[in-house]
């Protein structure tokens, strides 16, 4: 007994979709492959620039170096008068304290303007948006002059402190917005329990707003580690020097930098953030879905 074979007209248009179908898959798959390279030039430049002479980085600009120079690494590693790790252990600690404050702080305000119902409220609220309009060398100055009264320049403390104060509006927008996906009808199964709002908070609140904690985390980790304006400001000594700060020694406008050696201590100072981004990649995603949505 034969096969029943469809007409040949009935194949012909579903031959035409799955052919333009997979046309489109090539064509954006092409297009995410050009941006990809786009986006990551600058990075695999520095990488190829951290294996050149200090004489081939800018005269060969090539992503394939024409002589490899490994050296660049040792000589990096110790070549600034300390060695690199020095720089990293003190990024490694202003970005853990200004991460734990971030995560405290923002957390207990974004609980407070969720869940708690006090005079003001919307003013205050707007007060602390309007914050995101304004300029970090605004209040740079006066900033300065309150941490050089307490005598905290030259220390981790103006980096680290003020993020135990919930200065950090974005976070805490962010996690108002979490809190408030999180029905209310939590809170009040615990106050019948006997719970307090701190119970309630470090309890059911806190736990479940773990999306939004490590986006959060990530965010702060990043900023913190790259941020070089605060740092150069507020940190004078050598041995205080964060990684940011710690790149600048290989640069001297009055004698010859060691360009290969700062690319390469460069690259190795990428790979903290890169490996707090994969390993919290998911977690990111979903915190930044997550958080806009309104219960």
């Amino acid at each position: 007994m034969s096969a029943i074979t469809p007409p040949r007209s009935s194949l012909s248009p579903l031959r035409k979709l799955r052919s333009a179908t997979g046309s489109r898959r090539i064509l954006i798959h092409t297009l995410l492959i050009g941006v990809a390279i786009v986006m990551l030039y600058p990075l695999l430049w520095m990488l190829s620039s951290s294996l050149k002479p200090d004489t081939d980085i800018f005269t060969h600009p090539g992503i394939i170096p024409a002589k490899l120079r490994p050296e660049n690494y040792s000589e990096g590693w110790s070549g600034s008068g300390n060695s690199f790790s020095l720089y990293i252990t003190n990024s490694l600690i202003v970005t853990i304290g200004a991460v734990i404050g971030n995560v405290i702080s923002c957390s207990l305000a974004a609980y407070a303007f969720a869940r708690f119902e006090f005079r003001g409220k919307k003013i205050w609220f707007g007060l602390m948006l309007g914050t995101l309009m304004l300029p970090t060398q605004a209040v740079l100055i006066p900033q300065y002059t309150i941490f050089y009264n307490l005598t905290w320049i030259n220390t981790y403390l103006p980096l680290i402190v003020p993020k135990f104060l919930a200065v950090d509006a974005f976070f805490i927008f962010l996690m108002v917005q979490f809190i408030r996906s999180i029905p209310r009808e939590l809170d009040h199964a615990a106050m019948m329990d006997g719970a307090n709002p701190f119970q309630i908070y470090w309890k059911i609140i806190l736990p479940l707003m773990k999306p939004a904690l490590i986006t959060t985390t990530i965010f702060t980790f990043i900023w913190t580690y790259d941020d070089f304006l605060h740092q150069l400001v507020y940190l004078q000594q050598n041995d205080k020097f964060t990684v940011p700060l710690g790149l600048t020694l290989f640069l001297d406008q009055t004698s010859g930098s060691s360009y290969g050696a700062m690319f390469a201590m460069s690259t190795l100072a990428l790979l903290p953030t890169l490996i707090c981004f994969l390993i919290f990649q998911k977690r990111l995603v979903e915190g930044l879905a997550t958080s806009g949505m309104k219960g």
